[in-house]
């Protein structure tokens, strides 16, 4: 691996990274924020139609995004790597590092789709409630074919990321989010003439929305960046390429696997506690995934500087850059650790019908979650920071190893222990989930700063 050495000229200051952070990271922001009102959109809509169907869909959405981020590794190793080759001048490598992350993707989807389409046996095996494991079937039996897409659009997003043309991604995101809403509300409540199909009308706007999303990108990469030459040659393999986004990816994706199967596994166990508790999970998880969303997007504009600062061997701007980033998130830690712990009750009563005779028990149970939600921020925002920095320079297996032990080794068994063994219910979960994520941001956060950057990487 290749040394950065300092560079001759004086570093940037940090007003200097936290504008370019800013022009890069505000749109992945929004992007991520308006990908976020997708899910809240979904949540809020079955929330008001019915609750079991509530309790169906965070289960269900639960299993495909699982499946969808082990996929979208190779998509995010894309933009590291096509930061690096910019920074290096090398533009063809660009375009063969981007079209073997879509054949990467496509060879995924092909074998995650077919796992989604038995839905319904796998939740009743994980101990789901049978009308819960049903529902929860019919929505990813519609979803799945969302799945391809979706990877497309994972794999166009890090390409524009690295390129720092960030506003297309930004305006086809809001686009995709108001025609999920659109949809929702006519095939969810059988509004403007359509059929009432309830959550399998949550499920259809989700796999079309994905389509459109990944056409839109696709139809914008190849009339906004022509220099590229983005699909020349598509059906040509490059296994040198493929091997190198293959060896990037699928740790990342491991990763991904880690964390999300974490919060997986705390799902399926909340629904052991019952089903207002599972229902009161997904609200407080979905406000919690809100806040994430601006550290999730921070982290994306991180890991392009500083693949950016590894192809230039600018050891200095990959610190001062990388500070810069870390301090903004916390910044914004302290925000939202003071909203939730001041409005709560405002946040949760925001995704359920007030006619609903489960609103009292809903409420009760999403306030207090809440309150340990506001706990993690700080570690979640942590580890998402690190990580983001550690894929910049192209570092991905140890840091999949350490989440991997932070969340499995001492996260899951904690929240098990905690709250089912314990009794201490959903807040037992809750803080088993804490401690993983402190965990696992002390582990990632001295990988970047003491054991991989300070040695030279």
């Amino acid at each position: 691996m290749s040394t950065i050495e300092p560079q001759p000229v004086s570093a940037p200051g940090a007003g200097f990274h936290a504008r370019r952070l800013l022009v890069l990271g505000l749109p992945l922001i929004g992007s991520r924020l308006a990908q976020f009102a997708i899910g809240m959109t979904d949540t809020v809509m079955i929330g008001r139609y019915d609750v079991t169907a509530l309790a169906a869909l965070t289960i269900a959405t639960t299993f495909f995004f699982v499946l969808f981020l082990v996929g979208s590794g190779f998509a995010t190793a894309v933009s590291p790597m096509v930061a690096s080759a910019l920074a290096e001048g090398d533009t063809r490598r660009v375009r063969r590092i981007t079209r073997m992350g879509l054949w990467l993707s496509a060879l995924y989807a092909a074998v995650a789709v077919p796992v989604m389409l038995v839905g319904e046996p796998l939740l009743l095996a994980l101990g789901q409630d049978p009308e819960v494991a049903r529902l929860g079937g019919l929505y990813l039996s519609v979803a799945a074919w969302g799945l391809p897409p979706a990877l497309v659009v994972m794999t166009m997003t890090s390409y524009f990321s690295a390129l720092e043309r960030t506003r297309a991604i930004l305006i086809v995101t809001i686009g995709t989010a108001v025609l999920n809403a659109l949809i929702n509300y006519a095939l969810i409540f059988g509004n403007f003439g359509a059929p009432e199909l309830g959550l399998v009308g949550a499920a259809l706007a989700s796999a079309t929305i994905n389509v459109v999303g990944a056409a839109a990108l696709l139809v914008h990469a190849l009339r906004a960046t022509p220099e590229n030459e983005l699909l020349r040659n598509i059906w040509r393999p490059d296994w040198p390429v493929f091997t190198g986004v293959f060896r990037l990816g699928w740790p990342i994706g491991l990763t991904w696997l880690s964390e999300v199967g974490l919060f997986g596994g705390a799902s399926v166990m909340m629904g052991w506690v019952g089903k207002v508790e599972l229902a009161a999970h997904g609200i407080a998880l979905q406000v919690a995934s809100a806040t994430f969303m601006v550290h999730l997007g921070l982290s994306q504009a991180a890991t392009v500087r500083a693949g950016r600062a590894w192809g230039a061997r600018d050891r200095e701007g990959l610190r001062g850059g990388a500070g810069v980033a870390m301090g903004m998130s916390m910044a914004f830690v302290a925000v939202t650790v003071a909203v939730f712990l001041t409005m709560p009750g405002l946040l949760v009563g925001l995704f359920v019908d007030p006619a609903d005779p489960a609103r009292p028990a809903l409420l009760a149970a999403g306030v207090v979650l809440l309150a340990y939600a506001a706990l993690f921020q700080l570690f979640d925002a942590g580890q998402v920071m690190a990580l983001g920095l550690l894929r910049g320079i192209q570092d991905t297996r140890v840091p999949m190893v350490m989440a991997a032990l932070s969340y499995w080794g001492i996260g899951f068994p904690a929240a098990y222990i905690l709250g089912i063994l314990l009794g201490l219910d959903g807040p037992g979960i809750w803080l088993g989930l804490s401690l993983g994520l402190a965990v696992a941001a002390g582990l990632l956060n001295w990988r970047f700063w003491q054991g991989r950057m300070l040695r030279g990487l």
